[in-house]
Order: C-alpha cells, then structure tokens, then sequence
C-alpha cells in the first residue's frame, strides 16, 4: 500500500472498491466529450491529406493522455482528497488542450503542447510522489515513465514554437516517443525497465474505463447525426441518412459490448500478467475502434452534406473507413482478448474492400447504406456464431 505524509492514497486492491469506477471519473471524461467533438469538427472542416494527418495526430495525443489517466486511476484512489486535486487540476488543462485543438496548428500551437505535456509529466510526477518509499517497484516505474515522458515533452513545446510542417515533424517524434514506451518497458539507462508483472492492473475497472471511452465516441457520432438532422429540411433523402447513421452507430455499440467488452473484463481479471494484456488490448488495441467511430461521425456528416456525390475518393474513404477501422480494431482488440481472429470480422473487412473497388460509381448515401449493412452483417454473423446457432465455424 502506498502513503504519502502517513496518508493512504491508493485503492484497495481486492475489493469491490479496488475496480469500481467512481463518479470522479466520470465527471473527468466530460472534458474528453468536449475533446472528441473538437477532434471530429476539425476533421471534417479540414478534410485533406494534411488535415487528417494533423487530426490523426491530435487524436493519438488526446487517447494517450486520457489512457495514461485510466492506467494511474487503476492504482490512486479518487476519492482520497490529493488525487481528486491531481485529476480536478488535470481536468482544468485537458479543457485547455480541448479548446486550442481547432488551431493547435496555427496560433494555439504551444497552448495545446504546454497543456498535454503539464498533464503528462505533472500526472506522473504526482503518481510518482504517491509511491514513494512505500512501492518501490511502482515508484520506479512511474520514474520511468516520468523521464520518457519528459523526453518527448521536448518535442511537444518545440514543436509549439516551431511553424506548419516543421510543428507536424516535431510533434510525430512526441508522439513515437510515448507510443514506444510502454513497448520498450520504458526503460531508462541506469534505471533498468518495466516488466509485465510489474503491472498489476484491476482488470475489471481498465475494461470499464475503455468501455466508458467508446460510448463517448460513439456519443460524438450520435450527436452529429441529431444536431445535422435538426438544421436540415425533413425529406426522404435526409431521413434516411438519419436513420442510417443512427443505425451504424447502433452496430459499432453493438460489436463491442455484445461480445467484446464483457469478455475483455472476465479474461484480464483470470490472467497472470494482466498489465502486458491491458497493454495489448486497451492502451494499444483500442486506438483505431476510437479512430474508426470518429471517422464515422464526420463520414454520417459528408452523407447529409453530399448525398448525391460520385467519384469523390476522400469522402468515400471516410464513408468505407470508419467502418473499416472499427472493424480493425474490434480484430486486434477480440484477438488479444481470445487468442482467435473473429472471421465474421475479416469477411467484414473483405465487403469493405470490395465496396472501395465500387465506390466511384456509387452515390455517398448509398455507399453508406452499404457500409452500414456491412457492419449489421458482421454483428448477426458473430451473435449467430458466439451463440451456438451457427453451423459454420467463425474464429480462426
């Protein structure tokens, strides 16, 4: 147990309270609403190669700094007074990183690096002070991570001074640096490096914390479809592109929590090295399910925008790779979980690139039509398989 000034701030490990997830942070995830919307409006505004380089970035950097959070979350208690300060204050920053991400690549560019590195370093700073003298392996490890944090800090406030490409350059190098570290096992000359029993997670609330993750995102695309189909004239056309939107979303909800979710908890709770899982699974895993819902939420925009639309390759990209990306990560994310590759999963994944073949011929709406009822066919595919119905066998 770890104390810091003779006071207990981590949780209690083997109890109900040691994985349940408290109110705090779920108050905290309110900022990353905020993050979401910003990063699928930037996208959609700057829809071009350079643009969605950048939002890709910002969205690889708004993940890691929220991921990061869920990990320190495992082991600090948020109801002990000094770690709901830590994750108030992270709150207040991650508003700030929120609000500049519309122009982190113009004049708001050092505002939303000096924020995402205070929260990186300053957060394991805290985690840090929490372990000493108390978990020594734990204190190593957030060292650590403070220093490959601080390494690619670096990178960020250079990048927030530099201009257009040169920004881009600087800004990928942060962010291979921290994607790297927990691979490497963030290890650090004359420090040594993590190992995989070092992280002993409570499997049960990293699921939940994820879960809770998806449904923000797929909150964004939900809300995108309402507020779109609020500002247009009622018609067939716009209400079908209501409808349709509505229900991809509906199938992404579905092939997560159906079959995913619920089983990634109980297999992480049962493993040896629940960390090394949790890093597979959640903090890597899960990047292009949440790339892929956001993908989809500007592609249900371009669907009212341009319905009737041929031969756009870029808008039929996002319309066939929202999906495609979900469907990517649900693969990594239930082929860690089980060991298999779901083939309901791959045949999805082959329509989709069989529909790119068609897509310059098809009208966007329709494209999207077909993108959907890929995604429905895939989650009555598994449904039918995971329940015994199905005569065929579907994991690989």
């Amino acid at each position: 147990m770890a104390k810091a000034n003779g006071k207990n701030w981590l949780r209690a490990k083997g109890s109900a309270a040691g994985s349940k997830v408290t109110f705090l942070e779920l108050f905290f995830d309110l900022v990353f609403v905020f993050s979401i919307s910003q990063l699928s409006h930037a996208l959609a505004a700057h829809y071009t190669p350079l643009g969605a380089a950048e939002a890709a970035l910002m969205t690889f950097a708004v993940w890691w700094v929220w991921i990061f959070t869920a990990w320190v979350t495992n082991w600090l208690d948020p109801d002990k007074m000094p770690v709901r300060g830590m994750l108030v204050a992270l709150m207040m920053l991650g508003l700030v990183l929120s609000a500049s991400i519309p122009e982190a690549f113009g004049d708001k560019g050092l505002l939303f690096a000096g924020a995402y590195v205070a929260m990186q370093v300053g957060r394991s700073l805290f985690t840090t002070y929490a372990m000493t003298r108390v978990d020594r392996a734990n204190t190593m490890n957030f060292t650590r991570i403070t220093v490959w944090l601080a390494a690619a800090g670096i990178f960020w406030i250079a990048g927030g001074l530099l201009e257009h490409e040169a920004r881009l350059i600087a800004w990928v190098i942060a962010l291979a640096i921290e994607y790297a570290g927990p691979a490497a096992g963030f290890a650090v000359p004359g420090l040594g490096r993590s190992v995989p029993t070092d992280w002993d997670v409570s499997g049960a609330h990293m699921a939940e914390r994820c879960a809770l993750f998806v449904i923000i995102c797929l909150g964004e695309a939900i809300l995108v479809s309402g507020r779109t189909f609020s500002e247009l004239s009622i018609s067939g056309l716009t209400s079908l592109v209501f409808v349709t939107g509505f229900i991809g979303t509906v199938a992404m909800w579905w092939l997560y929590f159906r079959f995913g979710h619920g089983r990634a908890a109980h297999r992480i709770e049962h493993e040896e090295t629940p960390g090394a899982l949790a890093r597979l699974a959640f903090t890597y895993g899960h990047i292009p399910i949440l790339a892929g819902i956001i993908v989809h939420a500007v592609a249900v925009e371009f669907m009212f925008s341009h319905p009737h639309e041929t031969g756009d390759l870029g808008i039929a990209a996002a319309v066939l790779g929202g999906s495609g990306l979900f469907l990517i990560g649900n693969l990594w994310f239930k082929g860690a979980i089980s060991g298999k590759l779901p083939l309901s999963h791959l045949a999805g994944l082959v329509f989709l690139i069989l529909l790119a073949f068609a897509a310059p011929f098809i009208e966007i709406y329709l494209l999207g039509i077909l993108a959907t009822l890929v995604l429905i066919i895939v989650a009555a595919w598994e449904y039918r398989s995971l329940t015994g119905t199905a005569a065929a066998p579907t994991l690989l």
